[in-house]
C-alpha cells in the first residue's frame, strides 16, 4: 500500500504559515497529500523516502492555499444596476436606502424567487471565485426577511455546496434589514427573528453562524445583542457588520461575544480595535463597498497591525454595494485603498480568512494535517497575486486532495 496518494514534486510553496518567513516560502519544495490531507510538506532535499501511488511535478510554478472569500451575499435575485447610476448622480447610499431601495429593493426580487432561480443566478459567481482558485466560501442569507425567504436562501446555499467541489459555509443574516411589514417596529422585528426565524434555522441545521448589521440604518447595538445572546444559547458562533459608516460600537460588540470577525469597520475606534485583539476576532476588510460607495474614510489599518489584530480580506459580494466577483481584484484593491502589503492580501484570503470562519485548524495554510486545498500559480512570485488584475494566472486548484476547477495543459 501507499504511503502518500499523490507527491508534488519541483514546486515552490507559500505555506502562509504564521513566522515562517515572508510568505512562509520554501522554494523547491515537495507536497505529499494522503487522504485528502497534507501528509507533509517541506524542501526537495529533506523529502523523506516514502511511496506515493501517483508522482507529479509542477516544473517550478508556486503553490499556495487555495483562497477563501469569507464574506459574501452571493444568493439572491435581481440587481441593482439602477441604484448604481443613482450613487453615481449623487444620491448616497443611505438616501436610496431611506426611499425604499437598497436592501429592501433586492428582498423583493428575492422573496419572489423560487429556489431554483436562487441556485442558477448564483452559479456564475461562484464559477467566477472558483476559476481564480477559491475553494472554501461563505455566503449569507439576508435578502428575505422573512421565515420562509431567509430559509430558502440558506437552503439555496446548501445545495450549492453539494453541487460544487467548493465548500460553502452559511451564515444567518436575518437582521440585515428591517423589512417594510415591520416599519417603525425594529423591536418588534428583532423579537421575531430572535423568537422565531433563528430557532428554525438552527433546528434545520442551515447556518453554520450568526450575522447582523449594526449600523445607524439598521440595528443598534442593544438590538443586536438581544440576537447574538439567543445565538450563544443556542450554540452559535456570531460574526458582525460592524462600524461601516459610523461608529456604533460594533467593534466592541463583536468582540464581547467573541465574534469569529468583525466586518467593514471604517469607523471603528481605537477602543473599539483594541476589543477586538484581546477577543482575538477577526477585522474582516472589505475594499468593493469602499470603492463603489465611494467612501473616504478607510478602516483603522495602522491600529490594527498595531495591536496584531489579524486582517482578513473578502469581496462582499452583494447586488447593492459591491458587484464584485473576483478576489483577486479585491485583493488588488486592498493595497490602493487601505495600502496593505501584498504579502497582508495573501494572508487575508487564505490563513486570516479561516480564522474568520473558524476553520484555522483545518486549512487556510499549506502545513502537515490540514486539508489538501492549494491553487498553482504560473507566476514567478506569490506578490503577482495581488499585483495584476484581470489576468488568471491560475494552473490548477486543488480541493481536499482532489484537482478541480479550471485547468491548463503544461
Amino acid at each position: 500500500m501507499p504511503d502518500w496518494d499523490l507527491l508534488i514534486t519541483d514546486a515552490n510553496i507559500a505555506t502562509m504559515r504564521s513566522g515562517a518567513g515572508a510568505y512562509g516560502a520554501i522554494e523547491n519544495a515537495a507536497l505529499a497529500i494522503a487522504a485528502g490531507r497534507i501528509a507533509w510538506v517541506g524542501p526537495m532535499t529533506e523529502l523523506p523516502s516514502r511511496y506515493a501511488a501517483l508522482t507529479q511535478s509542477v516544473h517550478g510554478r508556486w503553490l499556495t492555499p487555495a483562497l477563501i472569500d469569507c464574506h459574501t451575499h452571493l444568493v439572491f435575485a435581481g440587481d441593482r444596476a439602477r441604484e448604481f447610476e443613482q450613487r453615481l448622480n449623487g444620491a448616497s447610499y443611505e438616501e436610496i436606502a431611506r426611499a425604499g431601495g437598497g436592501i429592501r429593493s433586492t428582498v423583493r426580487a428575492t422573496r419572489s424567487a423560487d429556489k431554483s432561480l436562487l441556485i442558477d443566478s448564483a452559479r456564475p459567481r461562484i464559477d467566477a471565485l472558483l476559476q481564480e482558485g477559491v475553494a472554501t466560501i461563505e455566503v449569507k442569507s439576508g435578502y428575505g426577511l422573512d421565515l420562509d425567504t431567509e430559509i430558502a436562501m440558506l437552503d439555496a446555499a446548501r445545495t450549492l455546496g453539494e453541487q460544487y467541489d467548493a465548500e460553502i459555509f452559511t451564515t444567518f443574516l436575518g437582521a440585515h434589514s428591517v423589512p417594510t411589514e415591520f416599519d417603525g417596529r425594529v423591536d418588534a422585528y428583532i423579537d421575531f427573528v430572535i423568537a422565531d426565524v433563528l430557532p428554525a434555522v438552527r433546528e434545520q441545521g442551515l447556518a453554520d453562524a450568526v450575522d447582523a448589521y449594526c449600523e445607524r440604518i439598521a440595528f443598534s447595538a442593544e438590538q443586536v445583542a438581544r440576537l447574538f445572546e439567543r445565538a450563544a444559547a443556542l450554540g452559535m458562533p456570531v460574526k458582525l457588520h460592524a462600524d461601516q459608516l459610523s461608529d456604533g460600537g460594533g467593534a466592541e460588540l463583536a468582540a464581547s461575544f467573541n465574534a469569529l470577525s468583525a466586518d467593514h469597520l471604517e469607523y471603528a475606534s481605537a477602543d473599539g480595535v483594541r476589543a477586538l485583539a484581546d477577543a482575538g476576532t477577526v477585522a474582516v476588510l472589505l475594499p468593493g463597498p469602499f470603492l463603489n460607495l465611494g467612501e473616504t474614510r478607510a478602516p483603522p489599518i495602522s491600529m490594527l497591525r498595531e495591536h496584531g489584530v489579524p486582517m482578513a480580506i473578502a469581496t462582499d459580494c452583494n447586488p447593492g454595494t459591491s458587484p464584485i466577483c473576483s478576489l483577486r481584484l479585491a485583493m488588488n484593491l486592498a493595497t490602493s485603498l487601505f495600502r496593505l502589503t501584498p504579502e497582508e492580501c495573501l494572508a487575508g484570503v487564505t490563513r486570516n480568512a479561516s480564522r474568520a470562519l473558524g476553520l484555522a485548524d483545518d486549512r487556510g495554510t499549506l502545513e502537515e494535517g490540514k486539508r489538501a486545498d492549494f491553487a498553482e500559480w504560473d507566476i514567478n512570485h506569490p506578490r503577482e497575486l495581488t499585483y495584476w488584475a484581470g489576468l488568471n494566472q491560475l494552473n490548477s486548484l486543488t480541493i481536499a486532495g482532489k484537482p478541480t476547477g479550471p485547468s491548463r495543459p503544461g
